[in-house]
C-alpha cells in the first residue's frame, strides 16, 4: 500500500482544486494507494484563518493594487510567507506526517515545502519524498520554490523555464499540466459546432466577483442575436433572485445555475467561457478546449494566467462590460472564423490528462521512497499550551480491519445529511470522506426537494437553500460516482435520497419525508402517499424525518405525519425516534419502527445521535433490517475524548465487548458493549 498526503490551503480555489483532483487521479490510477488531504491552515488556525481568507478575498476584490504591491515584496522577501512563527502550523505537520507516514507528500500551496524544510533540516534525512504542484502559469513567486522539493509539477514549458531561469535543475522540473478533474480525459458528450449564423453561441459566464455589474454585462450579450448564456451564481442567492426576472424575460436563453460539481461538462459544452483568471479556472478551459474571455484578473499571480491565453492568441483579456460583449459578438457574427483559430490554438496545448500523469508520477515518487530509512519518530516540535494543532477536518483515513460483509455485524449508520446542493455547508466528496475517515459503515445523502406549488418551493430557484429543479439529475449523477469512490475507498455505502419537503403554514399541516435510496428522481409535486408509493416502487424506504416537537434546535415542528398516523403508519418504513440532539419518546411509546439521524448541515453536527444495526453490509440487507426493525438501536455518537472516560467504565465493569479492531468507531463499540 502505497501512501500519499496532500497537502492545500483555502487562499485561492486552484489550491484545494488541484488537491481534490489529484486525489481523484490518485484512487483512479491504483487500488494500492492511501491518499489523505488536509488543510494545515484550517486545522491550526480554524477562526483565525476564516478571518485570513477574509482579508485575502477583500485585498484582491477591494484593494488591487495594495495586493499587487504585497506580491511583490513577497517575491523579494520569501521568508515573509515561508512558515516562520507559525509554530502551531508546523507543529500539526510534524504531527501529521508522523501519523499518516507518507511515502509521497504533495503540496499544492507553497508554505509547506518551507516548514517540511524546517522539520528536517538539522535532524535527518527526509524519509519521504516531495512533490510541489505550481498552481499558477509564467508568474511565479519565488516563494514556491526557494524551498527544496524533489519535483516540481508545472503546467507548461514557459513556465518551466521560469524555474530554470530561478536555478532549479531541468531534472526536477516537470511540465506534465495542471490538474484539472480527470473528467476532461473523457470523450465531450456533446462538443459545441462551429458557430453559423442560425445557430446559437453557448456562453458560460462564471460570477466569482463584481456580482454588481454582472446583471448590466449579461443584458448586453443577450443583445446579440443567437447567444444562449449559462451563469453560474454559485451560493450567492441574492443574485440568483435577480437574474431571474432576466430569465423569464429571455426565456430559453438564459438559463441559471446555483453551485454546481458540473463544471467540466459545462466547459465542454460551451463555445466561450467568461470568468476571472483564477489558475483552475483558466486550465479548465485549456483543457476543455473552450477558449476564454478573462474580464478580472488579481494582480500579481493571476496576470501570468491571464497572459497565458493572450500569448497563445486563444482568448481576451477585456475591461468592462462593453468589450466582452464585444467579443462575444465578433464570435457569433464572424462564421465562426475567428472561434475555431482560437480552439485550434487550444488543441494544441490542451492536457485534459495532466491529474492522471501527474498522479503516475507521484506513484512513482512513491517507490523512490526509502522506507528503511525512516525513523521511528519525527523531530518533535515545540508544544503550543500543551496543543496538538490536530483537528478532525484532516483526519487520516485508516483502512479498517472489516469482518466478511456477507455476515451478520454491526453496522455504524446515518441516513439524514445534507450538502451544499440544499443548505449543507460540504460538498457531496467532503461528507463522504468525512463520514469515511470516521469508520461509519452506510450513510444516505438527503438534500431538501421542494413542492413547488408551495411557497419555499416557489422560492427553490432563487435560494440555495433546497435542491434546484435543474441539477436533479447531477445531483444523482454526482452521488452514484462518490458511492463507487466511497466503496473502493472506504468500504462504506453511500445512498441516495430525497428530504420531500411540504411546508405548510403551520406545524400541524407541514410534513418532511425522507426517500431512502432512490434509483431516479421523484416529482415533489406528488402528494405524500403517492411519493411514498414512487419510493417503494423503487425499493427504497420511506422515512418520518423529524416528526414530533423539535427541542433541542431551532427549528420549524413538521407535525402532519404524526398527526395522521393512522394513514401514514401501515406504509411509512421508520420514523426517527431521534434528530440530530431531540429525543422523540411518543415514537417508542407508539412502538413504532425508527431511525435515529444526525439531520447533518455542518460538521459539528456528526456529534449526535446514530443508528446502530447488525445485519449484512449490503443496502438490501440494510433496508430489510430497517423494515423489520429487528437488531435495530440507536448510539450517541461523541467525541474521542468524551467517549474515551466511558470506554475505560465500562472496561472497569469488565463487561464481555467485542474486539476493537480499527473498523469500529468509538460509537460503535461502546453501543454494542453496551448492548452485550
Amino acid at each position: 500500500m502505497k501512501t500519499v498526503l496532500i497537502l492545500t490551503a483555502g487562499f485561492g480555489d486552484g489550491h484545494n482544486a488541484a488537491a481534490r483532483n489529484l486525489r481523484e487521479a490518485l484512487e483512479l490510477s491504483s487500488p494500492e494507494v492511501e491518499v489523505t488531504v488536509a488543510d494545515l491552515y484550517e486545522r491550526s488556525y480554524k477562526r483565525l484563518n476564516h478571518l485570513a481568507r477574509k482579508a485575502y478575498l477583500g485585498a484582491v476584490r477591494y484593494a488591487p493594487k495594495l495586493w499587487a504591491g504585497f506580491f511583490k515584496l513577497l517575491d523579494r522577501s520569501p521568508w515573509l510567507a515561508d512558515g516562520r512563527g507559525l509554530a502551531r502550523l508546523q507543529q500539526s505537520l510534524a504531527a501529521l506526517i508522523e501519523e499518516v507516514r507518507p511515502d509521497c507528500v504533495v503540496s499544492t500551496y507553497p508554505t509547506y515545502a518551507h516548514l517540511i524544510h524546517g522539520l528536517f533540516r538539522d535532524h535527518c534525512e527526509r524519509p519521504f519524498r516531495l512533490v510541489t504542484i505550481i498552481t499558477d502559469a509564467r508568474s511565479i513567486n519565488s516563494v514556491w520554490h526557494r524551498a527544496p522539493s524533489d519535483r516540481f509539477v508545472v503546467c507548461d514549458d514557459a513556465t518551466a523555464g521560469v524555474l530554470q531561469r530561478a536555478g532549479i535543475e531541468r531534472d526536477c522540473i516537470a511540465p506534465l499540466g495542471f490538474p484539472v478533474s480527470p473528467w476532461f480525459a473523457k470523450a465531450p458528450p456533446n462538443p459545441p459546432a462551429r458557430p453559423q449564423p442560425g445557430r446559437r453561441l453557448r456562453v458560460l459566464y462564471v460570477i466569482n466577483t463584481g456580482r454588481k455589474k454582472c446583471g448590466k454585462a449579461i443584458d448586453r450579450l443577450l443583445e446579440i442575436p443567437d447567444v444562449e448564456i449559462t451563469v453560474t451564481v454559485g451560493r450567492y442567492s441574492e443574485l440568483k433572485k435577480k437574474l431571474a426576472k432576466r430569465a423569464r424575460k429571455f426565456e430559453g436563453r438564459l438559463h441559471l445555475l446555483g453551485w454546481t460539481n458540473q463544471m467540466p461538462q459545462l466547459l465542454l459544452s460551451s463555445h466561450v467561457v467568461i470568468g476571472k483568471a483564477g489558475g483552475a479556472a483558466v486550465q479548465e478551459a485549456i483543457a476543455a478546449r473552450c477558449p476564454m474571455i478573462i474580464n478580472q484578473v488579481i494582480p500579481g499571480q493571476e496576470e501570468g494566467n491571464a497572459r497565458l491565453l493572450e500569448d497563445l492568441g486563444a482568448g481576451a483579456v477585456v475591461n468592462g462590460k462593453k468589450e466582452a460583449a464585444r467579443w462575444v459578438r465578433q464570435l457569433a457574427e464572424d462564421g465562426g472564423d475567428l472561434w475555431s483559430q482560437w480552439r485550434a490554438r487550444l488543441e494544441k496545448i490542451s492536457r485534459p490528462d495532466a491529474a492522471l500523469r501527474i498522479a503516475q508520477l507521484i506513484l512513482d515518487e512513491c517507490d523512490r521512497a526509502n522506507h528503511c530509512s525512516r525513523p521511528e519518530k519525527l523531530p518533535a516540535c515545540p508544544a503550543i499550551n500543551g496543543e496538538t494543532g490536530a483537528s478532525e477536518s484532516g483526519a487520516r483515513f485508516r483502512p479498517p480491519a472489516r469482518l466478511n460483509r456477507r455476515t451478520a455485524q454491526p453496522l455504524l449508520c446515518d441516513f439524514h445529511i445534507h450538502t451544499n446542493y440544499s443548505d449543507g455547508k460540504l460538498t457531496v466528496s467532503e461528507v463522504v470522506d468525512f463520514y469515511g475517515a470516521r469508520g461509519f459503515d452506510c450513510i444516505c445523502i438527503t438534500d431538501h426537494w421542494t413542492d413547488s406549488r408551495r411557497l419555499i418551493g416557489k422560492l427553490s430557484r432563487l435560494t440555495p437553500f433546497t435542491l434546484s429543479y435543474d441539477q436533479i439529475e447531477e445531483y444523482f449523477e454526482v452521488l452514484a460516482r462518490e458511492a463507487r469512490r466511497a466503496w473502493r475507498r472506504y468500504e462504506m455505502l453511500v445512498l441516495t435520497g430525497l428530504e420531500f419537503n411540504k411546508d405548510g403554514p403551520t406545524r400541524k399541516s407541514t410534513a418532511h419525508l425522507l426517500g431512502l435510496d432512490l434509483q431516479s428522481p421523484i416529482s415533489p409535486r406528488l402528494d405524500l402517499m403517492e411519493t411514498i408509493q414512487r419510493i417503494h416502487a423503487q425499493g427504497g424506504l420511506a422515512v418520518a424525518a423529524h416528526p414530533h416537537i423539535m427541542k433541542s434546535d431551532w427549528a420549524r415542528d413538521s407535525l402532519y405525519l404524526w398527526d395522521h398516523q393512522e394513514a401514514f403508519a401501515p406504509v411509512i418504513d421508520a420514523w426517527e425516534i431521534a434528530n440530530r440532539n431531540n429525543l422523540f419518546t411518543p415514537v417508542s411509546l407508539r412502538r413504532l419502527p425508527f431511525l435515529a439521524n444526525s439531520d447533518f448541515h455542518k460538521p459539528k453536527h456528526i456529534y449526535s445521535w446514530k443508528t446502530l444495526l447488525h445485519c449484512e453490509k449490503n443496502a438490501d440487507a440494510i433496508k430489510s433490517c430497517i423494515r423489520k426493525n429487528e437488531k435495530v438501536s440507536i448510539t450517541l455518537y461523541r467525541r474521542e475524548e468524551k467517549q474515551a472516560t466511558v470506554a475505560e467504565r465500562l472496561h472497569q465493569w469488565e463487561q464481555p465487548r467485542l474486539p476493537l479492531d480499527r473498523g469500529f468507531s468509538t460509537a460503535k463499540r461502546l453501543a454494542v458493549s453496551t448492548a452485550r
